[in-house]
């Protein structure tokens, strides 16, 4: 019975097993697994958390952009409104200096047209004062013209007195 390799292959494995559990390997194995599985719960703990803190900064930045979508949507109908409001302004100035420049054109043609008026009395004056002239020349002499004279300056003197 001791002579066969079975019955020293069982003692060895006795031996062995008796030696690991006289140095406590089952107990390091066991603290080495529960380590391991601390780690590894720590490990899933912080991944949770920072999935939770990606899902908050994220979340943060969907607002943000959202509130940017607001504000760039504000700004866009309030540049409409000022390039209504600007393009309104432009009108009313474009047709006041329209009325004003025509305001300016009929004045000068008023202005050309009195002139011209003007100038027609006047040369009708120089014409009729012209054909007086020669009428005058062609039908007074020196005697009527010396009478007219005299009389023109005693009818004066008399309207003055």
């Amino acid at each position: 019975m001791f002579a066969t390799a079975e019955f020293w292959v069982m003692i060895s494995f006795f031996l062995f097993v008796g030696l690991i559990v006289y140095y406590k390997v089952p107990g390091l194995l066991t603290a080495a697994l529960d380590k391991r599985a601390a780690d590894i719960s720590k490990a899933l703990d912080e991944a949770r958390r920072l999935r939770d803190e990606a899902q908050a900064l994220l979340a943060s930045y969907e607002k943000k952009r959202a509130e940017a979508m607001k504000e760039a949507d504000a700004i866009v109908a309030q540049a409409k409104v000022e390039a209504e409001r600007l393009a309104e302004e432009t009108r009313k100035n474009m047709q006041a200096q329209v009325e004003r420049r025509q305001q300016v054109a009929e004045d000068k043609i008023h202005q050309a047209e009195a002139q011209a008026v003007q100038e027609v009395r006047a040369a009708a004056a120089d014409i009729a004062v012209a054909a007086a002239q020669k009428l005058i020349s062609e039908k007074v002499d020196a005697a009527k013209d010396a009478k007219i004279v005299e009389r023109s300056i005693s009818e004066l003197a008399s309207k003055l007195h």
